[in-house]
């Protein structure tokens, strides 16, 4: 797949095809050329274009947390011991690893890295922080939020 520069110009049509996209990755090629108000053809190559442009990077089903046992959501702010080339590196692929845990950014100011993930109940996070938080490379602090309610929650990027 080649990488689509920064730059590159999305037409309005671009634009209504990756919102329908974003909101039903399910659509029919038939049903998002009608909600665009394309041909099946012109639609079908647009998308193809999409993703070989890198725009759509992937299609994903997203689960519901709760029905799937893992009700908890907590943000964890970690400190490492050093930020070398080669700490980040094993801290990251630690990380890449850790199936649960479901992003991690490299972060800005004075903390080193966000992380999120879901967990069961307090027993469950008890362990993940003791079994495997703590345990990554080179881990010096933990801080962890816990999500009482979402307020909003989206995936979708605005274009």
């Amino acid at each position: 797949m080649r990488n689509l520069k920064a730059d590159v110009e999305l037409d309005a049509i671009d634009r209504a095809i990756l919102n329908e996209l974003q909101q039903d990755g399910r659509l029919s090629n038939v049903e998002l050329a009608q909600r665009v108000h394309l041909s099946p053809s012109a639609c079908l190559r647009r998308v193809k274009l999409l993703e070989d442009g890198g725009v759509i990077e992937r299609y994903v089903a997203l689960l519901n947390a709760k029905s799937v046992g893992q009700p908890g959501v907590s943000f964890t702010v970690v400190n490492v011991e050093r930020t070398t080339p080669e700490a980040l590196r094993a801290f990251e692929q630690a990380v890449r690893d850790e199936p649960r845990i479901l992003d991690c950014y490299y972060v800005a100011g004075g903390n080193d890295y966000l992380l999120r993930f879901s967990y069961r109940d307090a027993d469950d996070l008890e362990r993940f922080h003791a079994e495997v938080l703590s345990r990554l490379p080179g881990v010096v602090r933990l801080n962890s939020m816990l999500v009482l309610r979402a307020v909003k929650r989206t995936t979708a990027l605005p274009v």
